[in-house]
């Protein structure tokens, strides 16, 4: 995917920072915004995780940090509520005026209420999501309460919010109670997708309750089973990027998506050196990929590794082949496994008698065939497996040419 920076004026000329994740063509289909959780910011992993799985779906996502929280302007006092509803809308027009309306919004957290709030006042959202949160806008009072005594005395204190210290005054206190979120669900009517985890101790699953309760069909709710509030283990926020992507589909038209022009060659791949670690967008002229390195490796792991990818040319060519010889032959081959691993190997581990011992590239291709074959048939097989064309070009000498072209 491609990330763009960019900076957003609200009503009351606070520069907001947010970024603009894109799909690997990087021509999205529609647009959503992301709205985070209270006293978190867009950089949160689970933010991107999530954005990024939307992007596999076609969608352009902006993730922002909301008044006094990440990189934008103001302070956190600032950052209340009705304050959290602003931003979403200015994003909103921002997105109006330079790209296109957006029309999926997501919430994580008083970010999902937030975002209920701000689709009940903007026409071109045609569906909300959101995650672990409230039912109601006061419900996060409970984490400052703790300072609220102290607030009519000295008109601003600070408190400790999850271990991190911030100033808030009597507004930032009361505005929490201005909305009325059960009755802005019920009038609200939108297809609603609510998810929530069980074991979610900051917002009860009680909460998902009282959302489903009240708003309108077309309505769903999906369980992050095991997923804590934060949905800090990555699986877990992937899972629930690739359902609201899948989800959505059925509220939106349907459009075939605009490639990149890979200006004549089989594909193209894109990595973004500011933005990204490893995560490289790979497209051919109708279909797109991401490539990645795993975690250990200093990668995000958002998809396989180059290697991967290697292995996988050559397991597909294999099943493929070898599907196109038996039904030639007519033989009852019903399904085929080839399971690909890469490594480095010692040639005396392979038993090559060579003048001087090196590490060798090796792939190990296993085979499970099924279906109702003899012996004769499947040794057959084995041996035609060996004839697909990537794994005759693995064995080959292979030029490679490469030259600079501009850009």
């Amino acid at each position: 995917m491609r990330n763009e920076k960019l900076q957003i004026e609200n009503d009351k000329g606070i520069k907001l920072q947010a970024y603009l994740e894109l799909p690997a063509n990087q021509k999205p289909n529609h647009y959503a915004i992301f709205a985070h959780c209270f006293t978190c910011s867009s950089s949160l992993s689970a933010v991107k995780n999530i954005s990024r799985s939307l992007t596999n779906h076609g969608f352009g996502v902006v993730r922002f940090d909301f008044t006094g929280l990440g990189r934008s302007e103001g302070e956190f006092a600032d950052s209340h509520f009705s304050a959290n509803v602003g931003d979403l809308i200015a994003v909103n027009d921002f997105l109006k005026e330079h790209y296109e309306a957006p029309s999926l919004l997501v919430g994580h957290s008083l970010g999902g209420a937030a975002v209920l709030v701000a689709a009940s006042k903007l026409n071109n959202i045609k569906a909300v999501a959101t995650i672990g949160a409230p039912a109601t806008v006061s419900h996060v009072k409970h984490l400052f309460s703790h300072g609220m005594d102290q607030i009519k005395d000295k008109g601003k204190v600070e408190v400790n919010i999850g271990g991190r210290p911030f100033k808030i005054n009597e507004e930032f206190v009361s505005d929490f109670d201005k909305t009325d979120l059960p009755a802005i669900v019920k009038a609200l009517r939108k297809p609603i997708l609510i998810l929530h985890s069980p074991i979610d101790t900051i917002v009860g699953i009680k909460n998902a309750e009282q959302l489903y309760h009240n708003a309108h069909h077309p309505k769903s709710f999906i369980t992050l089973d095991q997923a804590d509030h934060l949905l800090s283990k990555s699986r877990d926020s992937l899972y629930a990027g690739n359902l609201i992507g899948s989800w959505v589909q059925r509220y939106f038209e349907p459009q075939d998506n605009t490639m990149l022009d890979t200006e004549g060659e089989q594909l193209v791949a894109h990595l973004n050196l500011k933005e990204d670690k490893f995560t490289t967008t790979i497209q051919t002229a109708k279909h797109s990929f991401i490539a990645d390195e795993p975690a250990s490796i200093g990668g995000d792991d958002f998809g396989p590794s180059p290697y991967d990818f290697l292995s996988a040319g050559l397991a597909a060519c294999t099943v493929m082949t070898l599907k196109m010889y038996a039904q030639r032959k007519q033989w009852d081959l019903q399904e085929i496994y080839t399971h690909i691993t890469y490594s480095k190997k010692h040639s005396d581990d392979l038993m090559l008698d060579l003048e001087k011992p090196i590490r060798i590239d090796h792939l190990s291709k296993k085979l499970t065939l099924i279906g109702n074959l003899d012996e004769k048939q499947r040794q057959r097989l084995k041996e035609i497996a060996s004839k697909c064309p990537v794994h005759k070009t693995l064995q080959s000498e292979v030029i490679i040419d490469t030259e600079l072209v501009s850009s």
